[in-house]
């Protein structure tokens, strides 16, 4: 909400606003939901989400897990689930020691 701020104050007039884990606890619902500026919220099912928030959109991670629990049983690459993804649009991967 106060990077929402910052943006209001550069000209922004909304925002489509996406999170990985929605913890949305405290105020959290009643300062997005009721946001002037936030026309979209997205999040994945990786947590269970609000039950009083029906305009919250959330994605499930459950094929994507069940792909990659396939292919490691399997004996498969996990990482060619990526394969077309630009990294460019993912964080820095830490290296492992080898």
């Amino acid at each position: 909400v106060e990077l929402l701020a910052k943006l209001e104050e550069e000209g922004c007039l909304s925002a489509s606003v996406a999170c990985t884990h929605g913890l949305f606890t405290g105020k959290a619902v009643e300062r997005l939901r009721d946001h002037p500026f936030i026309t979209e919220l997205v999040t994945t099912d990786t947590v269970p989400p609000p039950a009083d928030w029906p305009e919250l959109r959330v994605r499930s991670v459950a094929p994507l897990f069940a792909e990659a629990i396939a292919r490691i049983h399997a004996g498969e690459s996990v990482s060619s689930l990526f394969d077309g993804v630009d990294p460019s649009h993912a964080p820095p991967q830490p290296k492992l020691p080898l």
